[in-house]
């Protein structure tokens, strides 16, 4: 076998899929207008709100480097966030500890998206969600599994949501000392179960999460039938 046969053969990387601003072009050409997109971030963690975003990005000045949030560095995350807010309209909405416990956590992070599209401050024709989901936005909505990876609009919603979470998250760390939020963020990880154990739940940690409810010595409901306990990964 050549060489160059051999090297014909090797398998071909994976192509880097980046968020484009193709499909608010389409729309744009089609007559609607404005296109917003929406993101949440912070369904996971045991303390802090769920925050959402709404993004309408101007075509004419769409930020270079958008991506999925979770693939971008802190600094990254803060420049572009500082670019989409100097040129798009933009808009957020939290949904607190005690929605997520009541409503369970996707019921709240839906109920936080649609708040962020009505906050808007024009009224979309057009909204990109991330996942699975469509909210109630008062126009047509379209939900995109990993919409984040491929739609510029809610990758820059990602950006606004996961970057206004943590700033929060920073300045509840001021307020209740010791629980390391400024660095996890309120996530599950050692540094969080162990403060747990040491000092109790806050009154930003959600008592329907598992580990803060056995804490607390709650006994948690089950589930509706059909549908499964929506926990912490």
């Amino acid at each position: 076998m050549s060489r160059t046969a051999a090297v014909a053969r090797l398998p071909l990387g994976e192509e880097d899929i980046r968020p484009t601003f193709r499909r608010e072009r389409a729309a744009l050409k089609r007559g609607v207008w404005p296109v917003a997109g929406c993101d949440e971030a912070g369904r996971g963690p045991l303390a802090g709100p769920v925050v959402a975003a709404a993004v309408i990005l101007d075509p004419k000045r769409v930020p270079r480097g958008l991506d999925d949030s979770k693939k971008l560095d802190h600094e990254t995350r803060e420049k572009l966030y500082a670019k989409i807010c100097a040129c798009a309209e933009v808009a957020v909405a939290m949904a607190p500890p005690s929605r997520i416990d009541r409503d369970n956590i996707l019921r709240a992070s839906l109920w936080a998206l649609a708040r962020a599209v009505a906050a808007l401050p024009v009224r979309p024709k057009l909204v990109f969600v991330d996942g699975r989901d469509r909210i109630d936005a008062g126009c047509d909505c379209q939900a995109v599994i990993s919409g984040d990876a491929i739609i510029a609009s809610i990758a820059a919603a990602s950006i606004v949501a996961k970057v206004t979470r943590d700033h929060l998250m920073v300045r509840l760390a001021l307020a209740h000392p010791g629980y390391g939020f400024e660095r996890h963020m309120g996530y599950s990880v050692p540094e969080h179960f162990e403060a747990l154990d040491r000092l109790g739940p806050t009154i930003h940690h959600r008592r329907s999460f598992a580990p803060v409810a056995a804490l607390l010595g709650e006994i948690l409901p089950e589930p509706e039938e059909g549908t499964a306990r929506l926990l912490p990964l």
